[in-house]
C-alpha cells in the first residue's frame, strides 16, 4: 500500500454507465456528474434506444435532469438488434452517436430485444467498420448448457474471435470483463491484422470474487452480470488494470435497481457504484501499489481509444475514511450501493 495521501488526476470518464430514465434520472445523474466529466450511456431502456432519433431524445432528457451548472456530457450509443440496418449505422454516425451496444438476447437486464445471432448483424457491422464506429460487447453466451461462470470464456471462442476474423476492421470494446481468459485475450490480441480492441473493468470485479455474493447468506447487492468469478480471475483483472496497458480502462457498469427489486425472490442483476466509484478504484490501485497508474486507467486510455480529447479539469482524492450510506433516494424509492454501511479509505475532496 502506498504512502501517498492525496492524488490529483485529470477528471475521469465512465465508459459504461446505466442511468435509467424518468423520475430516477436526476437522482442518479448527480452521483455520476460529481466525479465524471463524460459517460457512455447504456441503451437498454424499455423500449431500447435503437435509433438516432431515440438517442437524441434520451440525451435531451439527460441534459435537462443534470444539476445546475454541471458540465457533464452524456455519450450516446445505440442498442444493436438483429434488424439494425446499415443505413441506421450511417445515420447514427452522422448524428454523433459514438457506437453500438451488443447484448446477446437474454444475457442481462432488458436484453430481450438483443441479438440472437451475430451473423444477422453482418450489414450493420460492415457499415460500422466502414465509418469507424466501435462495437461495445456484453461478452457472454446465453446457451442453457453453458455454466453461468463459463459464459464469458465460451463467448471468446465461439463469438468474439470468429467476429474479429469476419470483420477485421471492426473496433471493439469488450465490456466489463470478468475472467483471466478475457484479460489475457485483450492483452495479447493482434490489433495489426484485426481491428483495435480494448476492455472496460468495473470496481466490483476488481475488488471481489464470487464469495462476496454468499458471505453470511445471499447478498443481492453483490449480484451483477457478468457474475463475480473466482479469486484467480479477480487477481488477473487487477494485474491488467494496474499494468499501464492502454487497452484497459474504467467502466463502472453502475446499474441501479430500486431496493425492492434487488432484495427479492428473483432479484435483479447490477451493482450501484456511481456514488463512490473513484474511491473504490483508488482502493484497488492503492492495494496494488499502483496509484501512479490510476490517472491513465481512469482518465486517459478511454478517450484515447474513442478518439476523443482528454478532459482538462481535475479530480482530487484524499486518503480519508468515510462511511458509505445504507441507501440513496431515487425517485420515490431507494437504491442500495455496493458495500452499503461499510467504510471507504478514500474521499473525493475536489
Amino acid at each position: 500500500m502506498s504512502s501517498v495521501n492525496t492524488i490529483e488526476i485529470t477528471r475521469p470518464d465512465d465508459w459504461h454507465l446505466h442511468i435509467r430514465d424518468g423520475e430516477v434520472l436526476a437522482d442518479l445523474l448527480k452521483h455520476t456528474a460529481s466525479q465524471f466529466e463524460r459517460a457512455i450511456i447504456m441503451p437498454n431502456l424499455k423500449p431500447p434506444v435503437t435509433t438516432a432519433e431515440m438517442a437524441a431524445a434520451y440525451k435531451k432528457r439527460i441534459l435537462a435532469a443534470l444539476p445546475v451548472g454541471s458540465s457533464f456530457t452524456p455519450l450516446m450509443v445505440l442498442y444493436l438488434t438483429d434488424n439494425t440496418s446499415a443505413d441506421e449505422v450511417k445515420k447514427a454516425h452522422q448524428e454523433g452517436v459514438v457506437g453500438f451496444k451488443l447484448y446477446p438476447a437474454g444475457a442481462t437486464t432488458n436484453s430481450d430485444a438483443g441479438v440472437t445471432d451475430i451473423k444477422k448483424c453482418t450489414k450493420a457491422l460492415e457499415a460500422m467498420e466502414a465509418c469507424g464506429m466501435p462495437l461495445l460487447l456484453h461478452g457472454e453466451v446465453t446457451h442453457a448448457d453453458v455454466d453461468v461462470f463459463d459464459r464469458e470464456a465460451v463467448f471468446i471462442d465461439q463469438v468474439l474471435e470468429p467476429l474479429r476474423q469476419r470483420h477485421p476492421g471492426l473496433k471493439i470494446i469488450f465490456e466489463h470483463i470478468t475472467t483471466k481468459q478475457a484479460a489475457q485475450y485483450v492483452e495479447s490480441a493482434d490489433a495489426q491484422r484485426f481491428g483495435a480492441i480494448a476492455a472496460t473493468i468495473t470496481p466490483q470485479h476488481l475488488l471481489y470474487n464470487r464469495n462476496a455474493i454468499f458471505s453470511g447468506g445471499i447478498r443481492p447487492h453483490y449480484y451483477c452480470l457478468p457474475i463475480l468469478k473466482r479469486e484467480e480471475h479477480r487477481q488477473e483483472l487487477v494485474r491488467v488494470a494496474t499494468s499501464g496497458n492502454p487497452r484497459f480502462f474504467l467502466g463502472t457498469d453502475s446499474a441501479p435497481h430500486v431496493k425492492g427489486t434487488k432484495e427479492n425472490a428473483c432479484g435483479c442483476a447490477g451493482c450501484y457504484t456511481a456514488w463512490h466509484a473513484m474511491p473504490l478504484y483508488a482502493e484497488v490501485f492503492d492495494q496494488a501499489n499502483a496509484l501512479d497508474r490510476l490517472e491513465a486507467f481512469a482518465s486517459h486510455f478511454g478517450p484515447d481509444f474513442y478518439n476523443l480529447p482528454r478532459n482538462t479539469g481535475k479530480l482530487i482524492l484524499k486518503r480519508q475514511a468515510q462511511q458509505i450510506p445504507n441507501e440513496f433516494p431515487i425517485g420515490t424509492s431507494t437504491v442500495v450501493p455496493l458495500r452499503a454501511g461499510e467504510s471507504l479509505a478514500w474521499t473525493i475532496v475536489g
